[in-house]
């Protein structure tokens, strides 16, 4: 079938067809590789029996060799008669077996014991060589905007309108300090991803038929493929690892989706600081053609609103009856989708983050136009540490006054009987601020970001290459 034929948006526009998110994502999350991940647990259960002597070493080669030639269609095939996925496999790899090697074939092991342990290995593979690279090079890209604008000043907003200064700068090490955090929950969700070989209900009662110790055949299994043992387990390895790591996901995603939508309304037409890289042969409209719309910040948002409310499905999954029930199956086979729609999203902000042109003269233009009534708050606490009463209420009149007047605050403060002669009496950096609140009444907020950004910058040194 052709990605053209698919259903998903995902796999017909997201994935499919696309030439770089393609190769990171196939090797992890397609059905292909789920199988392949299963075929992998088989070859190392033989194995584990040969190291505790239960089989030969010969047979347990003769199984891992069975499973490399096993392909997705045999197994596909095969399950049309059994209408079971996981004995479907195990039939496939004993027909490239010989009689001797078929009875160690999914020894002592249930369904689940496979279909976890590979769900837990696959998304923690995807998430440690895929999803965090990606992520570390957006926090690159976020702490080289920061440091480039960390003094750029930029007028900042509360409830959408003109609050006090701050700079662009700062803004975006908010994201720094924020993708920083998650990448920390993410890679911590994944570390703690575990698998099983506990057998039917959990309590490794077929296994203990086998082998005189099963949990050191878990282990050993377990330790080939790299991952740990749950502590205990039903006939399903407890879900709230899974939902933990999904959870970290999504939560990253929702700080992507901010800084997305903050972006897009920083290029409204009456604010314009900044400017999504729009191409030569670009359409923004198919009717108006001056339109350039900032249509991949809206993606990331969009993408957000699709995937984020999948977390009630793996909450949902926390219930499963007694020692395990099928209600978690089919809501389970959606939750790579989580992952590629992340990666989607993260793959189009890494892009912007380095192409998103910042326009310094029209944040300082926005940023002084607010100076004329945003000075109300420097004024107000000038005059409250001057010693004036109800400085608040003073400061709120002459702001009130110089909306209705069109005049600036500072002239009206300069005439007001309360207020000029402290004016007169201020301190030099006082008055400093007052004179020019867009350039000199930013706070802290480039000492903020060289903080925030060589924070950041340290944890980059000790995690893995970004991929390019």
């Amino acid at each position: 079938m052709h990605w053209a034929d698919a259903v998903s948006p995902l796999d017909y526009r997201y994935y499919g067809p696309n030439e770089r998110l393609f190769p990171l994502v196939h090797p992890y999350l397609s059905e292909t590789a789920n199988l392949r991940y299963f075929l992998r647990i088989e070859a190392a259960l033989a194995r584990g029996f040969a190291r505790v002597g239960r089989c030969s070493r010969a047979i347990a080669e003769e199984i891992a060799a069975a499973c490399d030639r096993v392909t997705f269609e045999e197994v596909h095939a095969e399950e049309q008669k059994t209408s079971h996925n996981v004995r479907a496999l195990v039939n496939c790899i004993g027909r490239h077996c010989s009689a001797e090697a078929r009875p160690f074939i999914h020894l002592g092991a249930t369904s689940s014991d496979v279909w976890d342990t590979a769900t837990a290995l696959r998304l923690r593979d995807f998430t440690r060589k895929v999803l965090l690279p990606e992520l570390n090079r957006l926090l690159e890209g976020l702490i080289n905007v920061a440091r480039e604008h960390r003094a750029t000043v930029q007028i900042g907003r509360t409830h959408g309108q003109h609050a006090v200064p701050v700079t662009f700068g700062f803004a975006i090490a908010l994201y720094v300090e924020r993708v920083g955090g998650r990448i920390e929950e993410i890679r911590r969700a994944a570390d703690a991803q575990r698998g099983q070989l506990s057998g039917a209900v959990g309590a490794y009662n077929a296994l203990s038929l086998i082998v005189d110790d099963p949990l050191a055949l878990e282990q050993s299994v377990l330790a080939e493929l790299d991952i740990e043992p749950a502590a205990i387990s039903t006939q399903i390895v407890p879900p709230e690892p899974l939902a933990d790591l999904a959870y970290a996901v999504i939560s990253c995603f929702g700080v992507l989706a901010n800084l997305a939508d903050d972006m897009r309304h920083l290029q409204r037409s009456e604010i314009g600081e900044i400017k999504e890289r729009f191409l030569p042969t670009q359409v923004g409209s198919s009717t108006m053609p001056h339109k350039q719309n900032p249509w991949n910040f809206e993606h990331v948002k969009s993408m957000w609103k699709e995937f984020s409310p999948r977390i009630v499905a793996l909450l949902s999954n926390q219930i499963s009856e007694h020692q395990r029930d099928l209600t978690n199956t089919a809501s389970t086979r959606f939750v790579p989708e989580i992952f590629v729609g992340f990666l989607d999203a993260l793959d189009r902000m890494n892009d912007l983050v380095r192409s998103t042109d910042v326009n310094r003269e029209r944040l300082e233009a926005n940023a002084r136009d607010a100076g004329r009534l945003i000075v109300a708050e420097p004024l107000y606490i000038a005059l409250s540490t001057a010693g004036v009463d109800h400085a608040h209420e003073v400061a709120r009149q002459i702001a009130l006054e110089a909306r209705s007047s069109g005049r600036t605050v500072m002239e009206i403060a300069a005439a007001h009987p309360a207020v000029a002669p402290v004016l007169d009496r201020l301190p030099e950096f006082a008055r400093r601020i007052l004179d020019d609140p867009a350039r000199h009444y930013i706070g802290l907020a480039v000492e903020k970001v060289d903080v925030i950004c060589a924070r950041w910058e340290r944890s980059l040194t000790v995690s893995a290459p970004a991929i390019r």
